[in-house]
């Protein structure tokens, strides 16, 4: 299990920097983490019942809570915050961020939704 040595939120660029002990470094923007939230509203409560959120694109993260010594629960300014995203994941989403960003992006094109919220008025 790898474990974190630093963990910087940069709340105007809407990133999660981490850094874990076996050198790997992650710069995981806000919107990923959001479509990426490893809780049931997200991923289902079964194979093949995820999610695709849509209209992410300006999510930002208000605060991060510690879970114990082995995750984080990340609060979203869209109020999301039943995601705990233990080191593992984190870690998981880093090595495959390209993977699981490309395939987010194809999800949206297919089901014709976009990362734009919706507008207003």
């Amino acid at each position: 299990m790898t474990q974190p040595v630093e963990i910087r939120l940069k709340r105007a660029e809407r990133l999660l920097e981490v850094a874990f002990d076996d050198g790997s470094r992650f710069a995981l923007p806000a919107e990923y983490l959001r479509v990426e939230s490893p809780s049931a509203e997200v991923q289902g409560h079964g194979p093949g019942e995820k999610v695709t959120l849509a209209g992410r694109r300006e999510v930002g993260i208000l605060r991060l809570e510690p879970v114990g010594h082995y995750a984080i629960r990340i609060i979203f300014d869209d109020l999301h915050d039943t995601g705990i995203y233990s080191w593992d994941y984190l870690h998981q989403l880093g090595r495959e961020q390209a993977t699981r960003w490309a395939a987010y992006e194809a999800a949206l094109a297919a089901k014709g939704l976009s990362r734009d919220p919706p507008r207003r008025g």
